[in-house]
Formats: structure tokens, sequence, C-alpha cells
């Protein structure tokens, strides 16, 4: 007897972002492969005897490669069990859960897609920045910063600079030299707002904001490494309205007292 595939999206960080039909799943699992970037309180609703399979991904480093996740569902549903492959954000969004349904198809393993709240949406929420705005901004692309150097992606560049009002960029921080640079080069001003929203949706997010000249510096300044969302175009000038989250979070925070000599108490 064969089983079943569920390629969920566990959203974007925030454990209580998850859908209720991917919740509900996530608690039915006879087997979960999850990614690094997926909350671990999720795990909690796993039933008892549920396995457990790490599939967590570093730039540079696999623990383990894409075929062997592959291999790993259809075995497991082929056993007869329910498999959730648990993935950061949406299946289909940068996540290869396309590479995984097919593989699904090729081995006739049913399977079903989950989506979930992708970190372009998400995350820009989360620090007050809408991606569509309608006085500012009327369309907006997903791309991946992997692209970078890639020739037969070039020619995007001159589309992205010149039709596109918001653009997020997903796994872009260690390109975003290269990024601005094809930018302005094909036809974006150097004021042109951008933000890079470190850790989206969860309690030690951070947002930095800046134009596309003075942004390196800002980020080298905090200190802003993956994972970070990057968002460029006009709405990214809400941000200092519309921070509802960050300020909630700092005015949770206890209150820090200094005396007259300067020595913080409490």
């Amino acid at each position: 007897m064969v089983g079943k595939v569920y390629l969920v999206g566990a959203g974007p960080g925030d454990p209580e972002l998850i859908t209720l039909k991917g919740l509900r799943y996530l608690k039915q699992a006879d087997v979960i492969l999850y990614d690094r970037l997926v909350n671990r309180e999720l795990l909690q609703h796993a039933k008892e005897g549920c396995q457990l399979v790490y599939c967590g991904k570093l730039p540079q480093i696999h623990s383990m490669k894409q075929e062997t996740i592959n291999h790993f569902l259809v075995k497991y549903a082929k056993k007869g069990y329910q498999v959730v492959r648990l993935k950061g954000g949406d299946p289909f969004v940068f996540g290869r859960g396309g590479e995984e349904a097919l593989e699904c198809v090729k081995s006739g393993v049913p399977f079903e897609v989950v989506p979930g709240i992708t970190a372009g949406i998400a995350a820009s929420a989360y620090a007050g920045i809408p991606v569509t705005h309608r006085s500012l901004s009327k369309s907006f692309a997903f791309i991946t910063g992997h692209q970078v150097g890639d020739v037969e992606a070039e020619h995007q560049w001159f589309h992205l600079a010149k039709g596109v009002d918001t653009i997020c960029v997903y796994m872009g921080v260690s390109h975003l030299a290269t990024i601005i640079k094809h930018l302005i080069r094909y036809g974006k001003s150097p004021h042109t707002p951008i933000a890079l929203i470190h850790w989206g949706t969860l309690s030690d997010q951070k947002t930095v904001v800046g134009t596309l000249e003075t942004i390196e510096a800002r980020v080298k300044e905090a200190n802003i490494s993956n994972p970070s969302m990057i968002v460029i175009g006009e709405v990214v000038r809400l941000h200092d309205k519309l921070n509802w989250y960050e300020e909630e979070i700092l005015s949770q925070l206890p209150v820090v007292q200094a005396s007259a000599g300067g020595e913080q108490l409490g």
C-alpha cells in the first residue's frame, strides 16, 4: 500500500503562520523531513513515534543532497507512510518543491501541495513594507540572488530595473553589491529605497533601510547576514510609518535606566 507525500509550507519563521491544513497534516505524519529554516517549535506537533529527518542546507554546505531527499520521500511513501516534507516559506517558491513533486510523479507516488506564506510577502509585511501599494507599486517580482553571475539570467536585470516596481530578492545578501550594480546599470536610480530584513517574522527581526548607493555601508555597519530578505522599491519608504512589528518587540523589552554616571541599571 502506497502512502502519500505532503509538500507543506511552514511559513517564514513565526510558527503561528503555518496554515491550518499544514498543521493538520503535520500532526498526522508518520515521517517529517524538515529544512534548516523551519521553526523547530512546529516539530512539537508531531505525533508520538513520528520519524523526524533533518534535511537542512547551509550556503555551500548541504547536510543532505536534493537527490537524497527525493529518494527518501519516495522510499517512505512506498512503505505506506504519510510523509510530510516541511519546507520554509512556500514549497513552490525557491523551495525545490517542484522537483520533489516531479519525483513523486515519476515514481507513482501520490502527493499534495500545501502552500505556505513566503518570506517575500511575510518578512516585508512584518517590516511595515507592503509589496504593493496603489500609488507606489502596482507590480512585484520574486527573484533569487543565486542567479547573480548566471549569463543566461543577465538579460533579466534590464526588465527588472525598468518594468517592476517592487523587487524581493531571496538568498541575495552575499551578492548585494552585484545586485545593486546590475540594477543601477540598467536604469534604477541610485536613490531607489532598499531594505534588508534579517530573521523576518521572528523576535530578533532587524531591518536596515537605505538607498542603492548607501545600503552596503549600512548593512556592513549593522552586521546583517543571511537569512535576510532584500526588498527594493518605493514601498520601502513606508517602513518608518508602518514598522509595527519591531516597535511592538521593543515595547515589550524590559526598561533599562541609566544613572547620572552613565552606568546602566537593571
